[in-house]
């Protein structure tokens, strides 16, 4: 239960920061700073997100699942 809550609170973030830098990006069309910051932030928190995955199924803690 908490993998699950772990890895929703990563996608809620994760959307959270490209809808920030959607509103940037109206609100102020010339400052692409704080857009890129924060189009950076998703990246970064998805790539930590995909590396968090790839740990779990590696060592156990998410059983992978399939037909045997």
């Amino acid at each position: 239960m908490t993998t699950k809550l772990i890895i929703l609170t990563f996608l809620a973030l994760i959307v959270g920061s490209l809808f920030s830098a959607l509103y940037l990006l109206f609100k102020r069309g010339e400052d692409t700073s704080k857009v890129a910051r924060a189009l950076t932030v998703r990246i970064s928190l998805s790539m930590l997100l995909f590396v968090l995955l790839i740990a779990g199924f590696y060592f156990g803690i998410i059983p992978a699942q399939g037909n045997r």
